[in-house]
């Protein structure tokens, strides 16, 4: 699971986010599609699939001067190869650029067409768009949908679908009522320690940094996933310990509350609960009775 602080960073980031669009075409023949999140400060996040795998690929890159540059990294992290778009435009309809391996220099052609942007505006209202998301369990990918009701400024996710890779067969399609948070709404772990990979999806960003998300747990006699009713701030989840660990912070970090769990029965079971106070004496945090933080 992402650590507290890199989810406060990208819903900083959210901010000053100048758009988020989805592409479809082509690399040399081979069909892709493509989601791009442009930052006001000219970084930009995506993923791109090439449509017969369905296999999501983190391509984060730079805008420069009209010129895009995105990065696809090998499994060491190192760059492989780079997709390139000159004079590039938040707004055209169509992009053209190549895809370049590094090693060789070998090229093919890009060309793509926009599906649609997620804009925001109290006047705005659209329904069941649907974004390519960066991470994937085994043989199934995730698509996020996203609607934008009119009178609320900002695009809400309504729903997730799990679909299988090769064939974008349905596999489950759940309903829900999140918070849309750039590229990284969906996330991949072990929540109830069975050794199965589950998933959650980003809910909700409260004061400071604390967050919720819902935890959707595999079940192996379905093959579907069903809610875990998993609840807490800023959930961490410990595979090595099998313990789910909280932390709530208010007040400017002036208190803190902690809390362990751990899973039976896929149920999340309280075993300690800590109050944490700022002194202002000691310039610390100290710890409390927990009805001190309550």
């Amino acid at each position: 699971m992402k650590p507290t602080l890199f989810l406060l960073t990208i819903l900083l980031a959210s901010y000053n986010l100048l758009g988020q669009t989805s592409y479809t075409g082509y690399i040399d023949k081979y069909p892709i599609e493509l989601v791009a999140n442009i930052f006001s400060d000219g970084d930009i996040r995506a993923i791109y699939a090439y449509s017969n795998f369905d296999e999501p690929i983190v391509i984060n890159g730079k805008l420069l001067q009209g010129r895009l540059t995105l990065f696809e990294k090998d499994k060491m992290g190192n760059n492989k190869a780079t997709l390139t778009f000159e004079n590039f435009n938040t707004q055209s309809d169509k992009l053209e650029g190549n895809w370049t391996d590094l090693g060789t220099g070998k090229q093919l052609k890009i060309s793509l067409t926009k599906s649609f942007a997620i804009d925001q505006g109290n006047n705005i209202e659209w329904k069941d768009r649907e974004l390519l998301q960066p991470v994937s369990l085994g043989d199934n990918y995730f698509k996020l949908i996203v609607s934008k009701a009119k009178d609320e400024f900002y695009a809400r996710v309504t729903g997730i679908k799990i679909l299988e890779k090769k064939t974008d067969r349905l596999i489950q399609q759940i309903d829900l009522e999140c918070q849309l948070m750039g590229l990284n709404n969906v996330n991949v772990d072990d929540y109830n320690f069975d050794g199965i990979d589950d998933f959650s999806v980003f809910e909700s960003s409260y004061a400071g940094p604390n967050t919720s998300s819902l935890y959707f747990l595999y079940n192996r006699k379905t093959g579907k996933y069903f809610d875990s009713g998993f609840s807490g701030t800023s959930l961490e989840f410990d595979s090595k310990a099998k313990r789910i660990y909280e932390r709530n912070q208010c007040c400017a970090g002036a208190s803190v509350t902690t809390a362990e769990y751990k899973v039976v029965n896929n149920k999340m079971v309280l075993l300690k609960e800590r109050c944490f106070k700022w002194d202002e004496k000691k310039q610390e945090l100290v710890e409390r009775n927990i009805k001190d933080c309550q």
